[in-house]
């Protein structure tokens, strides 16, 4: 886990121009490291344990030209607004905000319907695609550890940015909510995944076997979420 630092942001001038930084210390680092992170478009600088910042900032400037180009490819940023499209497992529909709507977001044959103030519509569609995948992904959970002859002890909805979905020790998984926008062969892969570790814990050949048992989708999703993922992240 990493910590963030005093100060937590810095910038650097590349060529006239500033690029602003994330710093951040990680107790496992061995050396500094840049990355990007996916989900607000910000570059990350690492230090391992024994760096400073000084040094740090050395580093950023001597690969600054790496992270301006990988800031380019950052996909833009999709709002939960009025009018936003949105693809939910598999279906187009387009956000619609309706004042008569009552209760949660609604999702429909080709619409999201979300009632309420307009300037609570982002966290109402975003609490309805919260309650899809949690409906959907425990639903197909179950039924893939039932086909190994095994019991989950939990299934929960959360929204990491490093992974698609976890399986703690004691069989409870976790997964992002944000599975409902891939496609439904992308979700049906990661809950595979997950489930498979309760048979094996590591990833070693006899993990892959397990899964392939469990989905017919494997390598297709994950090409698509190496293509894709970064994408899923910037929405909403």
């Amino acid at each position: 886990m990493s910590d963030a630092i005093d100060p937590p942001d810095a910038t650097i001038e590349i060529d006239g121009e500033r690029l602003s930084l994330a710093v951040r210390r990680h107790p496992r680092a061995r050396r500094y490291a840049l990355r990007i992170d996916p989900a607000d478009g910000r570059v990350v600088l690492t230090l391992p344990p024994r760096g400073s910042l000084a040094g740090g900032l050395r580093f950023a400037r001597r690969h600054a030209v790496w992270a301006r180009r990988r800031l380019a490819q950052v996909p833009p940023r999709i709002e939960f607004e009025a009018g936003t499209r949105l693809v939910v497992l598999g279906v187009a529909v387009v956000v619609v905000h309706d004042q008569n709507h009552r209760g949660p977001a609604a999702l429909e044959p080709d619409a999201l319907r979300v009632g309420g103030r307009a300037e609570f519509l982002a966290r109402r569609v975003r609490d309805g695609l919260k309650a899809e995948a949690r409906r959907v992904l425990a639903a197909r959970a179950s039924e893939r550890a039932a086909a190994l002859g095994r019991t989950l002890a939990s299934v929960a909805i959360g929204d990491p940015r490093s992974r698609w979905g976890s399986c703690a020790p004691n069989g409870a998984l976790r997964f992002s909510w944000r599975l409902v926008l891939a496609p439904p062969p992308v979700l049906d892969y990661v809950v595979a995944h997950e489930v498979a570790h309760l048979l094996e814990a590591n990833h070693g050949p006899g993990f892959w076997r397990v899964v392939d048992r469990l989905t017919p989708h494997r390598r297709e999703a994950q090409a698509w979420l190496r293509r894709h993922g970064a994408a899923l992240l910037r929405m909403g």
